[in-house]
């Protein structure tokens, strides 16, 4: 029987440079009032402590959000990334008001947002942004056998 490596302690900064490591995709856990969960891919971007992704208003993952704001974030694992992996769990929150569009629209996203929102920024009443305020990640080095990294809020 193997000895299983002591939890490290994982910095937030490790924490966002492990989730652009890891890829530009994560796959986001929100649940229903019900507590039917739901997961969908993101591509989210860092702003500071906050894990944003533009959403649709009236999708599934909005309208779970607003009934259950726990969320959770998990970066699979692959080949390229040493079979690694992350999860981030936290308290998400739609914003919808043209402030936060405009703040977010450049800089934030290491794609062209105006992809899914042509019409840009003043023009996307449909659209708005999913803010993800972190509380605990767990970085799995090759599913954990090669050690474990933890942050908490």
């Amino acid at each position: 029987m193997t000895d299983t490596p002591p939890i490290e302690r994982l910095e937030f900064d490790q924490l966002v440079a492990e989730s652009k490591r890891l890829g530009i995709w994560t796959y986001m856990a929100t649940s229903s009032k019900s507590g039917r969960p739901y997961v969908t891919p993101v591509h989210p971007g860092w702003e500071g402590e906050t894990l944003w992704t533009m959403i649709e208003i009236n999708s599934v993952k909005a309208k779970n959000v607003a009934a259950n704001p726990q969320v959770s974030c998990h970066w699979p694992v692959s080949e390229e990334t040493g079979m690694d992996s992350l999860m981030v769990w936290g308290t998400g929150q739609v914003f919808t008001d043209i402030e936060t569009k405009r703040r977010l629209w450049e800089g934030v996203f290491d794609y062209d947002l105006s992809m899914w929102a042509p019409d840009g920024v003043e023009n996307c009443p449909d659209k708005g942004f999913l803010a993800v305020t972190p509380t605990k990640a767990l970085l799995l080095r090759f599913y954990g056998a090669k050690g474990r990294a933890e942050w908490r809020r």
